[in-house]
């Protein structure tokens, strides 16, 4: 993951780079530059995740020139047989974005659903044993 780290961290140079200067040139636009420091900071948000990723896991068999198919291989993570909180989740996300259009209570209606569904995704399975 450094090399992605690295790749990034670049990404995220550029953007900020950019965005100063785009910044100090464009007087009357501040959402050029706004949009510009958003954009480097989602890179350097990525380029932090493999970063620490990295450090903690160390180098991946796919980064290694000597590895097997076989050293890619471990055990699969938890996967939910069923689970009906995305479609609880898509249900708030709708009646929020409706009630964009239709007014203010709809869409206070629409953030709780969407608020409900996105906490039981979250803790679903919090008390799994191993």
């Amino acid at each position: 993951m450094r090399t992605e780290a690295w790749l990034f961290g670049g990404v995220a140079a550029f953007f900020g780079g950019t965005a100063v200067l785009y910044g100090i040139w464009s007087h009357a636009d501040p959402a050029g530059t706004a949009a510009l420091i958003v954009a480097f900071l989602m890179a350097a948000v990525i380029s932090f995740f493999c970063a620490m990723n990295y450090r903690r896991r160390g180098r991946r068999p796919q980064d290694r020139p000597d590895a097997e198919v076989a050293d890619g291989a471990g055990p699969l993570e938890f996967f939910p047989p069923e689970s009906r909180w995305p479609i609880v989740t898509a249900a708030g996300f709708a009646v929020a974005a409706t009630g964009v259009v239709y007014g203010l209570w709809l869409f206070l209606i629409g953030v709780g659903v969407l608020g409900a569904g996105v906490y039981g995704m979250v803790f679903q399975y919090a008390g799994r044993e191993g």
